[in-house]
């Protein structure tokens, strides 16, 4: 099995002796033995290590619509796993215990790259998902578990924050077939108060997916009442989606539950999310969905020309499937943006824990 200590890129060394962690734009310096804000990403000697390096904090085969991806293969089972550690300090985490975890002890399942890409094609998953946790954190690992997916035929799904420097960007997304990126509000202030990160490095990432990489990418945005719900703060959000990354990027308004350090903060309401989807809406967005509630219209894709429902949704089940082989509206003939099959996969609303080994 891999040492969990790998050797880690993106740094340099400081005129002061500190080592500067180039991953993300935190810019982490560290002495000696020091961690990143991370906590994974440590120093040794003139060495950066990666802690995690074949340690998972569990395994799981999902529905892809989970991710949520339902432009990406519908109905196809992913293989999803994450580590430990964040980038992020956001007070609303709903995954803490997983990605604010300093517990290197708690990644009991050990797995290669290559034993990763087999176990998903012996359970017969379309692809592989580093989440959980952001995988920009494990970037080496994540990116050696994908040469050994693709070597297999087998797809990749990064669901992240974003936050990450140009080089290790380019280098990481050149590696995932498909994305999930959280657009977690659309003001710096939320996001220096709520996340300990800035706004503009994760508008940076998205206008690199969208216009430079062939990436399928579709963003999710988690309302929390009072903090990002406003109407003009979703007006200011949906409008510059449209105008920067196109009508076609699937949009996913999700719901809050009390958690992690804010446990006062009331549950988003359905109302919000079916506001929140119709302003997106009539900015131009073509695909808008509503999570983490159960709304049918939320949940089904909508031909943009004729309005027809093409992928009708009862949670991640997929109840009716009306896309062509090539991905085109049967009643008009609109191509539908996305990456389709030749017919729905029928994995269902299962979730399957899974050990390797």
């Amino acid at each position: 099995m891999q040492d969990s200590n790998y050797p880690a890129r993106y740094w340099h060394l400081l005129e002061d002796g500190r080592m500067q962690c180039d991953l993300c734009p935190r810019d982490c310096r560290l002495h000696e033995g020091q961690r990143g804000a991370c906590f994974v990403r440590m120093r040794q000697g003139n060495q950066m290590l990666l802690t995690t390096y074949g340690r998972s904090s569990g395994f799981c085969i999902d529905p892809i619509e989970k991710k949520p991806l339902n432009h990406f293969y519908p109905g196809t089972s992913v293989l999803s796993f994450g580590t430990a550690g964040c980038n992020l300090a956001c007070k609303f985490c709903q995954n803490w215990d997983i990605s604010k975890s300093r517990d290197m002890h708690s990644l009991m399942d050990q797995a290669s790259p290559q034993a990763i890409a087999a176990a998903a094609l012996q359970y017969g998953c379309k692809s592989v998902a580093f989440t959980y946790n952001d995988p920009v954190i494990f970037a080496e690992y994540a990116m050696d578990v994908a040469d050994a997916c693709h070597a297999q035929g087998l797809q990749t799904v990064a669901v992240t924050a974003g936050y990450l420097h140009a080089p290790a960007r380019r280098d990481f997304f050149a590696k995932i077939d498909a994305a999930n990126v959280d657009l977690k509000a659309f003001t710096d202030d939320f996001y220096f108060k709520l996340t300990g990160s800035h706004l503009q490095p994760v508008l940076d990432t998205l206008v690199y997916l969208r216009r430079e990489t062939g990436v399928w990418l579709e963003i999710t945005t988690l309302l929390i009442p009072e903090h990002n719900d406003s109407d003009p703060e979703v007006t200011a959000l949906c409008r510059w989606i449209r105008q920067e990354l196109g009508p076609d990027v699937p949009l996913h308004f999700s719901a809050f539950h009390p958690d992690y350090k804010m446990p006062d903060v009331p549950a988003t309401p359905t109302s919000t999310l079916v506001r929140a989807r119709e302003i997106a809406l009539q900015q131009g967005l073509h695909h808008v969905y509503t999570g983490n509630v159960h709304h049918q219209e939320g949940d089904t894709t909508f031909c943009p020309h004729c309005h027809a429902a093409l992928i009708v949704r009862d949670w991640y089940e997929i109840r009716h499937y009306a896309l062509s082989a090539t991905g085109h509206c049967p009643d008009c003939g609109a191509a539908i943006a996305g990456r389709f099959g030749p017919s729905a996969g029928q994995f269902g609303r299962r979730r399957i824990p899974m050990t390797l080994g």
